[in-house]
């Protein structure tokens, strides 16, 4: 025969409590589950709601039960990868661009095309993950579309031919072949690409009309032996089209930056507007609306970090 079963008080149940005696009357039964009287002296009353259980002792300070998992660290890349590669990208946007000026120049195009080409190309790399294009492709399609805009209509195959023979200039002119029209092909897709980035907004405000306007202001203010023999348009017209190597387009305004390459002009000459300082207004306070000494000191350094750029390369 099967062996007795134990006393009921003895028995557990699934999770490790003692079944309640059932010999005991109700009342007593559930003052024996409540455990020990709370009124006691030396015990901790628990408050209404809150488990019964004791919490868990904490960790000594450097132990590694409750270290935080750093997964944030062991992901993301460390700033100095971070940084090299924000100039390696810096270094190819400005051999892109380099790319577009001087095949703009070879192509015959105005100031007016030229920014127009380096500015949707800014504008499209802004819009676009890094490496997702061909930046050369983008380039020459900029060139393409910039002409269209500005009103100077350029052949794509005077395009291709160009642009091919600066990049490959030991390769041999372009045949009319499978290459050309597959060249060709890409060209008119990449086109259409950078309009549906841009939302066909591509007709830009430059600051070129900008720029001729403070200079025919200034040439009234300065003395005409000293306008006749600085060469100050031009150079502040250089230092404009230079700029157009980085994004300074994108995060300034047109107002500010013909600003800025004038007074930088001035300054490599060692020029000074007579009679500005006792007005209590400069001259770009009285020719610009909104134009501050700081906006000036900052273009004019990002100008300058431009043909830094050029001396490392």
């Amino acid at each position: 025969p099967p062996p007795p079963p134990p006393p009921l008080e003895e028995t557990s149940n699934r999770r490790g409590r003692a079944r309640p005696d059932l010999s005991l009357p109700p009342r007593e039964r559930a003052a024996a589950d409540a455990g020990p009287s709370t009124d006691a002296p030396g015990s901790e009353q628990t408050p209404p709601g809150a488990s019964s259980r004791r919490p868990r002792e904490r960790a000594p300070a450097g132990g590694d039960e409750h270290r935080p998992l750093s997964l944030g660290r062991s992901l993301a890349a460390p700033s100095g990868m971070e940084e090299e590669e924000e100039s390696r990208r810096e270094r190819l946007h400005f051999r892109v661009c380099r790319f577009i000026l001087e095949s703009g120049v070879k192509l015959g195009l105005g100031s007016l095309p030229l920014a127009s080409a380096c500015t949707i190309y800014h504008r499209f790399v802004a819009r676009t993950a890094p490496g997702a294009y061909d930046p050369y492709l983008v380039a020459t399609a900029a060139i393409f579309l910039a002409g269209k805009v500005e009103e100077q209509h350029l052949r794509a195959r005077d395009i291709l031919n160009v642009c091919h023979r600066y990049l490959y200039p030991r390769l041999p002119p372009l045949q009319v072949d499978n290459t050309f029209w597959d060249l060709r092909e890409s060209l008119v897709q990449c086109e259409l690409l950078m309009l549906r980035v841009l939302n066909f907004q591509v007709s830009f405000q430059h600051p070129h009309k900008y720029l001729l306007h403070y200079l025919l202001a200034l040439r009234g203010w300065l003395n005409r032996h000293v306008w006749q023999r600085t060469p100050l348009g031009p150079t502040a017209w250089a230092l404009l089209r230079d700029s157009y190597h980085g994004p300074l387009c994108l995060r300034h305004r047109p107002q500010h930056l013909a600003a800025a390459a004038l007074h930088l002009a001035l300054l490599c000459y060692g020029l000074e507007v007579p009679g500005q300082g006792g007005s209590g207004r400069d001259w770009w306070q009285v020719l610009c609306e909104g134009c501050t000494w700081d906006i000036l000191q900052e273009i004019g350094r990002e100008m300058v970090a431009v043909y830094e750029m050029d001396a490392k390369l």
